[in-house]
């Protein structure tokens, strides 16, 4: 319940010009927990964060959705986490993603493209020619309806 009341509240926050570049990820309520995950088209500052958490505190208090004590915590998802909308895809072109598809093996290589239908990634690929093995690059194109999940990999 209260996670549709914080949902339709971003809905309106993010018409606003400051913020229009923002979407929600996913509202998560356990308790008096609350966690809010936003994303952004060209990234989250802290300063946004607090910016939505200081006007989600102001209607959860002036409703009194969760009493007086509770914990609102509002962050990027982190790179830990898996891409879970599409929106999250075209600011991590050139990065590397391993996707996991509902059938097949998992691919792992660098997002070059997306569209509205599909990813697309370079992987390496090794193949046997002969006694000897070769390296090639091979561009997969999978669509959206295809993944099952992708985690950007970070490489140090």
């Amino acid at each position: 319940m209260i996670e549709r009341k914080i949902e339709a509240l971003l809905e309106e926050k993010f018409k606003e010009e400051a913020f229009s570049d923002c979407f929600l990820i996913e509202v998560k309520h356990n308790n008096n927990k609350v966690e809010v995950f936003i994303d952004s088209d060209t990234g989250v500052t802290f300063d946004t964060c607090r910016k939505i958490s200081r006007f989600l505190e102001h209607h959860i208090e002036e409703e009194e959705w969760l009493g007086e004590k509770y914990v609102l915590e509002v962050s990027s998802p982190g790179v830990d986490r898996p891409l879970q909308k599409k929106r999250q895809y075209p600011k991590n072109i050139g990065r590397k993603l391993e996707i996991h598809v509902k059938e097949g093996k998992p691919h792992t290589g660098t997002l070059i493209a997306v569209d509205e239908m599909s990813v697309t990634i370079e992987e390496k690929v090794r193949k046997k020619e002969g006694k000897r093995k070769k390296t090639e690059m091979v561009k997969h194109n999978i669509p959206f309806n295809a993944i099952e999940k992708a985690v950007v990999k970070i490489s140090f």
